[in-house]
C-alpha cells in the first residue's frame, strides 16, 4: 500500500477502539492486533472462546448455469462435487503451478433453472489478485464473477464454548452443521450465513452478515459469552493459533514460487475432475517431482531453548543451511517456541538429530516434529 492510500476500516472500527485495541495495518486494512495480552487471548480461544473481526477477508460471488464448470477450470479442486450447504478448502494457481492464494469456496444454492451460487473467500492480501484472475478466466463460461467485498462483514467466534454461545442466539441446527458447512439463519435477529469454519484449530463459526448489522451482532455475541469467558481477539493471537494448528499462511508457507505439492498440500489438487484446469500440466509435473525426489519438505520445529525463530531465519545442520523458517512464535499452548520451516527432505523426518535455527549467528537446537503442533480433542 502506498503512503498516499488511506487504510480501510471495517464496520467494527469504532467498537475496536472503544475496547482499547492496538490497531495495525494489515493488507491495507486498519485491524485490531490485540486488545490486551495476546497470550490471554490465545488461551481464551483454546479453553473458552474468542471473538474476531475478519471483515478484511475478500468475498467473491460466482453464479450462473456454468458456475461449477468455471470454478473447476479456474481452481485446482473439484468444486462441482461440493454439495449445497458445504464448503471446500482449495487453491487458485498460475499456469506454472505457483499458488496465487488459498481459498474457501461455499456452495450456497442451486436454482430450479439450473444456476448455481457460490461464494469464494480469499485472503485479504490477495483478494484483488483472485478477483482479477477469476474475472479473466470466466471468459467463455456462462457464469458471472462479482466483487462482494463490501457486501459482507465477517465475525468469527472460536473455541470450545462457541457452540453454546451461538445456540443461545439462534434457532439454526448447529448440532447438524458439520465442519466445512454453512447454512442461512438468524443470529440475535440478524440474517447471517452461519459457517462452521475457522483458522484457529478449534471448533467455531464464521458469521457472514451485512456490514450494517456487524455492531449489533458483535454486541450480542459479547453479551452471550460473558458467563463463559469469551474475549475479543486480535490478529496476533490468530497467527499463533493457526501456527500451532499447522495451518499455512499465504506469504509465509504459500507463494507463487511454490506449488501445492511443494507445500505438502497436493491433496487439494484433483486431477480426476471433469475438464481441464489452469496449471494442470505444471502441477502434474510437480506431483511427479514431489513423489520421486522432493527438494524440501514443510516440517514443524520445536525449540529446546527459549529463543524465538522468525520467518526467514536459516535452518542448519552439520554447519550447512538446510532450509528456512517460514513462521515462528512462542507457543502459549506448548510453552516453548515453535516454527514451521521448509527443510531438505533428508532432514525432514520427525526426530531428526542435529537440526538448529540460526538466530542472529547463534545456532539454537530444535527438534523436527510432524505437523500440527496442536490438535484439539473431539
Amino acid at each position: 500500500m502506498s503512503s498516499t492510500e488511506e487504510l480501510r476500516h471495517t464496520a467494527l472500527d469504532a467498537t475496536h477502539r472503544s475496547l482499547g485495541a492496538t490497531m495495525t495495518d494489515f493488507a491495507g486494512w486498519d485491524m485490531p492486533l490485540r486488545y490486551g495480552s495476546e497470550r490471554d487471548e490465545h488461551n481464551a480461544v483454546r479453553t473458552r472462546a474468542g471473538l474476531f473481526d475478519l471483515s478484511h477477508m475478500g468475498e467473491i460471488t460466482v453464479t450462473g448455469p456454468q458456475a461449477a464448470a468455471f470454478l473447476n477450470h479456474a481452481l485446482v479442486g473439484n468444486i462441482a462435487s461440493v454439495g449445497v450447504g458445504r464448503a471446500r478448502y482449495t487453491m487458485i494457481c498460475q499456469a506454472d503451478g505457483g499458488i496465487l492464494d488459498d481459498l474457501i469456496v461455499y456452495r450456497l444454492a442451486d436454482t430450479e433453472a439450473g444456476s448455481s451460487h457460490y461464494m469464494v473467500v480469499a485472503n485479504a492480501s490477495n483478494a484483488q489478485v483472485v478477483l482479477d484472475a477469476l474475472t479473466e478466466r470466466v471468459a467463455g463460461f456462462d457464469a458471472e464473477v462479482r466483487d462482494d467485498r463490501d457486501a459482507y462483514a465477517l465475525i468469527a467466534v472460536q473455541g470450545p464454548e462457541s457452540p453454546g454461545i451461538l445456540k443461545s442466539l439462534t434457532d439454526a441446527d448447529l448440532d447438524g452443521l458439520k465442519y466445512y458447512a454453512g447454512l442461512p439463519g438468524t443470529v440475535a435477529g440478524v440474517p447471517a450465513l452461519i459457517a462452521r469454519t475457522g483458522y484457529t484449530g478449534e471448533d467455531g463459526f464464521e458469521l457472514f452478515v451485512k456490514p450494517e448489522h456487524a455492531v449489533e451482532l458483535w454486541q450480542a455475541l459479547t453479551k452471550a459469552g460473558e458467563g463463559v469467558g469469551l474475549v475479543p481477539c486480535g490478529l496476533s493471537c490468530r497467527d499463533t493459533l493457526r501456527l500451532e494448528a499447522g495451518m499455512p499462511l499465504y506469504g509465509n508457507e504459500l507463494s507463487t514460487s511454490l506449488t501445492p505439492f511443494d507445500a505438502g498440500l497436493g491433496r487439494v489438487v484433483k486431477f480426476d475432475k471433469e475438464g481441464d484446469f489452469v496449471g494442470r500440466e505444471a502441477l502434474a509435473a510437480a506431483a511427479a517431482r514431489a513423489s520421486e525426489n522432493p527438494p524440501r519438505v514443510l516440517v514443524g520445529l520445536v525449540a529446546e531453548g527459549r529463543r524465538v525463530p522468525r520467518a526467514g531465519y536459516p535452518v542448519v545442520a552439520g554447519g550447512e543451511v538446510i532450509g528456512e523458517v517460514t513462521s515462528g512464535a512462542p507457543s502459549p499452548t506448548l510453552g516453548k517456541p515453535i516454527a514451521m520451516a521448509y527443510v531438505d527432505a533428508a532432514h525432514s523426518a520427525p526426530g531428526t538429530a542435529g537440526v538448529g535455527v540460526d538466530i542472529r549467528g547463534s545456532h539454537e537446537p530444535y527438534e523436527v516434529v510432524a505437523l500440527p503442533f496442536y490438535k484439539r480433542q473431539k
